[in-house]
């Protein structure tokens, strides 16, 4: 099982920090960095200034949102992140949600699902050194009745992997049909079907399986002996995940817990934060909301979580990891020592 790390996020930017940290990653033989993009950095800018200070980590966006950019320029930054990088990127894409496209981008949410099939077709195209000439029910190449003419992109043909960000049932089959790989959030290895059923139903129904996807999964990480400190810790980070990834009728998040049998603590939890009770929120959340979705506790705790998500078919554990520089790479440190003794 490989090991993946992911920067960016909410917070204030640590540049030097980062750069160590990834760096010190890649010399532990961690496999991937993405990049995170919400509503604060964008995850392209950092895959550049990371790339000629790495050599053989790869590089991916975890994720692109596909609302904040055309399909074209899309496919235009992949290829020229791919060939600054020396082929060692990967492009993530994903959706977002309603609260991110239509207020910060002003584009409408309708379809989402729809517009992810479009624009990697697109994209597709472009990695194949095609004319971009598509005819889709949100996107249209070239655009009809103007001037313009189908072009082909000024790079060289190239395979560059790409990976979805799914969440949603319908989403989740997609990426098992068309995805070379699945960036997983909200996932726990002790109800893995909550979505592996879904990929599998996917990826079977044009004749493949789930061996033909590199399944990834975003997984917390908090590593001592006082594990009920451990846990408290990260109350209030699932509680904004229930309650703020999302509107009141559209978040994902909520509804993969309430798929693996956490139906009535998300939605009281969504309840209280968006009452304004964030405090009451985290509080409300248990601790198997946090120790199932997860690898948190003693050393030896932390190695059978790593059994248990290699039993669920995961590929690639993507951490997070909490505190400064130098406690991340700690931890990074114990955590790859833990997977070498793995049996």
């Amino acid at each position: 099982m490989k090991i993946s790390i992911s920067i960016g996020g909410y917070a204030g930017v640590d540049t030097a920090g980062t750069v160590d940290f990834v760096r010190q990653a890649e010399k532990l033989g961690v496999d991937c960095v993405w990049t995170a993009e919400a509503w604060g950095q964008d995850a392209v800018t950092a895959l550049a200034y990371l790339a000629p200070q790495t050599s053989r980590i790869k590089l991916g966006t975890g994720i692109m949102q596909i609302s904040a950019r055309v399909p074209s320029m899309t496919a235009m930054t992949a290829l020229s992140l791919n060939a600054l990088s020396g082929g060692r990127f990967v492009l993530g894409l994903g959706a977002s949600g309603p609260q991110v496209v239509e207020g910060l981008h002003g584009v409408d949410y309708t379809a989402p699902l729809s517009r992810l099939k479009e624009t990697v077709d697109i994209v597709r195209l472009a990695f194949k050194g095609e004319k971009l000439a598509y005819q889709g029910r949100y996107h249209e190449l070239p655009r009809p009745g103007g001037e313009g003419k189908a072009l082909r992109l000024d790079h060289k043909p190239a395979d560059i992997p790409i990976f979805l960000a799914t969440l949603g049932p319908k989403s989740l089959e997609y990426t098992g049909a068309a995805a070379d790989g699945w960036l997983g959030t909200s996932f726990s290895p002790d109800h893995a079907e909550a979505h592996l059923a879904y990929l599998r139903q996917g990826a079977e129904g044009v004749g493949r399986t789930l061996d033909d996807i590199e399944l990834h999964a975003t997984c917390s990480i908090g590593i001592g002996d006082n594990v009920e400190e451990l846990i408290d810790a990260r109350r209030p980070g699932v509680a904004f995940s229930m309650g703020a990834m999302g509107s009141a009728t559209t978040n994902f998040y909520n509804d993969a817990f309430q798929r693996a049998g956490f139906a009535d603590d998300a939605r009281a939890i969504q309840q209280l934060w968006l009452a304004g009770k964030r405090r009451e929120a985290a509080a409300r959340v248990p601790d198997e909301m946090i120790t199932r979705f997860g690898a948190i506790g003693t050393p030896e705790m932390v190695r059978e979580r790593f059994r248990r998500y290699r039993q669920a078919g995961i590929d690639s554990l993507t951490l997070r990891l909490d505190g400064d520089t130098a406690a991340r790479i700690a931890v990074l440190e114990q955590v790859m020592d833990l997977l070498r003794d793995l049996d």
